[in-house]
């Protein structure tokens, strides 16, 4: 069978299993460990699925998991607000296997603080 667009159905599914494991379940974070780091941005990354920024918190540097970039223009943060060297607070969970990836609950950004969930 052939699907629209010329995919055959055999790999439909496997090629669905393999994004969906790309992508950042967020079960896979402790909700019982909240940390609350303020470091400086070396990176940002504003894109779906979802965006990402590296911080530097003392003498590491964290993976910071954001939400998708709808959900954070409706909350009025948008990509212009962060650039590399601003300083930022993140409040979120640690990855339970990934050492120094956290997914971010809420972010401040200068005096603003933008709910990410």
């Amino acid at each position: 069978m052939v699907l629209s667009g010329n995919l055959p159905l055999f790999l439909l599914v496997p090629l669905s299993v393999a994004l969906s494991v790309l992508h950042h379940g967020w079960a896979n974070y402790d909700q019982t460990k909240t940390l609350d780091y303020t470091g400086l941005v070396e990176e940002l990354t504003y894109e779906n699925p979802h965006g990402m920024l590296k911080m530097q918190h003392e003498d590491n540097m964290w993976t910071v998991v954001l939400a998708p970039t709808s959900r954070m223009e409706s909350r009025g943060l948008t990509e212009d607000m962060i650039q590399p060297g601003d300083s930022v607070r993140v409040v979120g969970y640690p990855h339970k296997e990934v050492k120094d990836e956290m997914r971010a609950e809420r972010i401040y950004v200068g005096d603003k603080k933008f709910e990410l969930r």
